[in-house]
């Protein structure tokens, strides 16, 4: 049984604030943006998101799809409430990547691909913060500078509903160099 996604009123109001950014006639440009707001509204992409977001634009559904399953950042399936995302990259995997999912397994009984007890756990491909690597993505954060204990504090604040610390776990600011800024 199909159900139509429809935006919430405030989220209505939202969609004409992000159109407004752009030119007359150029609607269909907004479709990260409102894959993005629809997202957070339904927890994922459904086939009816892709439909209401396509209709609203009046684009092919094809068009939106193409842009829903290229990029990473849109779920295609439901998730937890919680979804982490480590990445695997060269220079995450060459500073530790994979003790953060060795951890996932062993702190939640996760590999990638599953969820449990609302948590989603995802291996992705480049996050861009190679800097601070490894880093991961939890929901809209991202949370740098990682190692197998860091990353066990921080996904015991998960588990204990406490809040989560975004940025790099060594306290540097941005992209400075390890030994603080020069």
């Amino acid at each position: 049984m199909s159900t139509v996604f429809k935006f919430s009123p405030n989220n209505q109001k939202k969609i004409k604030q992000i159109l407004m950014k752009y030119p007359q006639g150029r609607a269909q440009s907004a479709v990260m943006p409102l894959l993005d707001l629809a997202q957070h509204q339904n927890g994922w992409i459904s086939q009816q998101v892709m439909e209401a977001v396509a209709k609203l634009l009046q684009m092919p559904i094809i068009r939106v799809h193409e842009v829903a399953t290229f990029y990473s950042m849109y779920r295609l399936q439901p998730v937890g409430k919680t979804v982490i995302q480590v990445c695997t990259t060269t220079p995450c995997w060459l500073r530790g990547s994979d003790d953060l999912l060795k951890v996932c397994k062993r702190k939640l009984d996760l590999a990638p691909g599953e969820t449990k007890q609302d948590i989603s756990l995802f291996e992705v491909q480049c996050l861009g913060g190679c800097v601070n690597a490894p880093l991961v993505q939890i929901n809209d954060m991202y949370v740098e500078d990682l190692n197998a204990q860091r990353f066990e504090r921080v996904l015991d604040n998960i588990q204990t509903g406490k809040s989560i610390q975004h940025g790099s776990t060594l306290g540097r600011i941005s992209s400075e160099p390890l030994k603080g800024a020069v």
